[in-house]
């Protein structure tokens, strides 16, 4: 589908092409920050800056030098948000590609086969909701450590199951279509079907609860690294806010928080926006 197509359809939802298009610019910019960063600062977040008398460079204002200023430990707070963007957006598209997956099959498994299949699949998501996914996601990084592995495995985990179960639905309705049933009357198996007939009618929602995945994946690891449960040697936008609560530094120095604070707002606000897009997109294509 082009981009000139999605921006007519977005408008005939009532959904101004600029929305989808700002979300873009803005999830695009963050992109490039994270591949860039390591040639535009350097790669070492924790590097100790010192003033011209040898002194530890703490707590430094904004300036030419340090254009966000310093941290209680020297450390320049623009290198930190720079680099930071690299974990997050790793987290957010590993997350959100393993929601995205696992939702899918799940969903429309369940959905095309129901008897047996639907029974035990639906289930299992019950029992995935069942799960507290704050207190799972402590006890899982506690045995199996902080690492991006366990983050990302602890949060795929859990949030695949809204879009697992609406993927269902909608391909319920899907397999008593006409095309669908004439198909089968033809001799083509399950999974051909899936493949040529259903997957098209679920790749936008599939897409819209993979974007959901990764807006929540983003926000949490930035809750696991707020409270403590981050991988210390990485460095990423919760842990900074982690640290400067942690030095009663969010009290005056508003340069080491605004950053990081200001950088989760504008990429989890540009996800809700584009989710937003996809969502009228969605509702109007299955209105028609």
């Amino acid at each position: 589908m082009s981009s000139a197509l999605i921006t007519r359809r977005l408008a005939r939802n009532g959904i101004a092409p600029a929305q989808f298009l700002i979300a873009v610019c803005v999830i695009t910019f963050f992109a490039l920050i994270a591949l860039l960063s390591p040639v535009l600062v350097g790669d070492d977040p924790f590097e100790n800056h010192f003033s011209v008398q040898g002194d530890v460079a703490r707590y430094q204002l904004p300036s030419t030098e340090f254009p966000f200023g310093t941290n209680l430990y020297g450390q320049d707070v623009l290198q930190q948000t720079l680099l930071g963007t690299r974990r997050t957006l790793i987290i957010g598209l590993v997350c959100g590609l393993v929601v995205m997956i696992i939702g899918t099959v799940i969903g429309v498994l369940s959905g095309y086969f129901c008897g047996v299949t639907d029974a035990v699949l639906m289930r299992i998501t019950d029992f995935f909701y069942a799960i507290p996914f704050l207190p799972f996601s402590l006890i899982f990084v506690h045995f199996f450590g902080t690492g991006l592995l366990s983050v990302c495995s602890a949060m795929g985990l859990i949030f695949w199951r809204t879009g697992a179960r609406v993927i269902r639905s909608v391909v319920l309705s899907l397999r008593e279509r006409q095309y669908v049933k004439a198909a089968k009357a033809a001799g083509a198996s399950p999974f051909w079907i899936m493949r040529f007939h259903i997957m098209p009618g679920i790749a936008g929602i599939a897409l819209l609860y993979g974007v959901f995945g990764a807006a929540w994946a983003i926000l949490t690891e930035a809750t696991l690294s707020f409270i403590g449960m981050a991988d210390a040697v990485s460095i990423s936008w919760g842990l900074m806010l982690n640290q400067a609560f942690a030095n009663g530094a969010i009290r005056f120095a508003w340069w080491w928080v605004l950053p990081p604070g200001v950088s989760l707002t504008l990429l989890l606000g540009a996800l809700f926006l584009l989710a937003r897009s996809l969502e009228g997109l969605i509702d109007r294509r299955l209105a028609d």
